[in-house]
């Protein structure tokens, strides 16, 4: 059986898949794929605050705190989150020092990245993924960190966390709640789509694997380009014209990411005139089940949810169901 199963933190764990299996050996096993999840969250523990991308206002990082305080947990500063280089929150080896430094402390136990923007791709294949095995955390982000999540994925068979980014995060909100529960709970999440979803009637099931549409097609071509064949793939995306949306899933579509997927689950596509044409003419002819209007992605209202985990799409009940991505 091709599984990663984690039982303790601190023991060593078996070597992640092939990258090498074909699309259809791959859609074969992936029901034999067991996510690695790591421990949830409970009040006293340590997360780790890093800026792996863009820069991060001081106000908003002090935000952040003050939240994850309120629901019991400690937080800790990256030395170089608050830095600034360029379109950077700092030096690629500074950020990546901050990110691996809080993958290989055994006190921390969760990381948070405080904003993304971009940069995450420049320093994820330096990652130090022996200590992502040896001591699997929750990891938490969206947009740029689409690029973590990727590598986190391909490398460890992470289960990490699609939601608000640090400095996204607001009191007493039900976006805010949705990432409590994903940290510190075990609980499956249900995203309901909006009543005017679109979409292709039907249901799938499928590890769930995707994130920002741009980063997906940006990781076309490197070590952390999953297969998905078999899987749901979830598309989220901001700020983009429809010609860029539409070149984003032409290349997905030349380099495979759209053969044999179960499913797709789409997400906020936020000041993206055009881009639901765009979807429909690309995706609307797969013969899956496509599920639009979920709140997932750019918007303050997004519900996080686990990546690299079974799930289900139901159109009929306009429902995204997925397994806990801690344990």
């Amino acid at each position: 059986m091709w599984a990663i199963i984690a039982t303790r933190p601190g023991e060593p764990l078996p070597r992640p898949l092939p990258l090498a299996l074909t699309r259809r050996s791959y859609a074969a096993r992936m029901i034999d794929v067991v996510a690695v999840r790591p421990p949830r969250l409970r009040a006293g523990d340590l997360v780790a605050l890093v800026a792996p991308a863009g820069p991060v206002p001081e106000d908003q990082a002090a935000r952040t705190e003050r939240i994850l305080a309120g629901w019991g947990l400690r937080t800790r500063q990256g030395r170089h989150s608050l830095g600034r280089s360029g379109f950077l929150s700092g030096t690629d080896d500074e950020r990546l020092a901050d990110l691996n430094a809080a993958l290989r402390d055994p006190s921390v136990r969760g990381v948070m990245c405080l904003r993304g923007g971009y940069g995450s791709q420049r320093i994820v294949d330096r990652l130090d993924f022996a200590a992502v095995r040896a001591d699997p955390k929750v990891v938490v982000g969206f947009s740029d960190i689409t690029a973590l999540h990727l590598a986190l994925w391909c490398e460890a068979r992470l289960a990490t966390v699609h939601g608000p980014v640090g400095v996204a995060l607001r009191e007493d909100t039900p976006a805010a709640e949705a990432v409590r529960r994903s940290m510190m709970t075990a609980e499956p999440v249900v995203v309901t789509a909006g009543p005017a979803a679109a979409g292709v009637p039907g249901r799938a099931d499928g590890i769930l694997l995707g994130g920002n549409l741009t980063l997906l097609a940006a990781s076309c071509g490197t070590r952390h380009q999953p297969p998905v064949a078999g899987a749901i793939l979830l598309l989220e995306e901001v700020n983009e014209a429809a010609y860029r949306v539409d070149r984003s899933l032409v290349q997905l579509r030349r380099a495979g990411w759209l053969d044999g997927v179960a499913g797709v689950a789409l997400g906020h596509f936020t000041n993206c005139p055009g881009a639901d044409a765009v979807l429909a003419e690309h995706l609307g002819g797969l013969g899956v089940p496509v599920l639009g209007g979920l709140p997932i992605g750019h918007d303050l209202a997004q519900i996080a949810v686990g990546l690299g985990l079974p799930a289900r799409i139901d159109t009929a009940a306009g429902t995204l169901t997925v397994e806990a991505p801690a344990r």
